[in-house]
């Protein structure tokens, strides 16, 4: 029993070190402001990100939320013949990626 406490509470050290050692400036390097990028932020309600080449879906969520205050419905990752990691970041209805793109004077 104590074992399984010792365990448990080590487990809970280790998830509060993660987080607090998160940093969401080393998770999206730049916004992307293609033709393509700008399009998909006026119709689908996405933004397109330049992303760390070890990021995850997850990481890429959770960054982005903290760093905006918005809602994000899904992520979708390519990466490129470049060594260009995107990552599609498409936003909740209450969150509008034309804000946030104005926010960072990509429109």
């Amino acid at each position: 029993m104590a074992d399984k406490k010792k365990q448990a509470k080590v487990e809970e050290n280790k998830e509060t070190k993660v987080e607090e050692s998160f940093d969401p400036y080393q998770i999206i390097k730049y916004p992307l402001s293609t033709e393509k990028s700008i399009r998909q932020i006026e119709f689908d309600n996405k933004l397109v990100f330049a992303v760390h080449p070890r990021a995850t879906k997850h990481d890429v969520k959770k960054a982005v939320e903290k760093m905006f205050n918005v809602k994000v419905a899904s992520v979708n990752i390519q990466n490129s013949f470049t060594g260009v990691k995107k990552a599609y970041v498409k936003l909740g209805p209450e969150s509008m990626a034309s804000d946030v793109s104005a926010d960072l004077g990509l429109i």
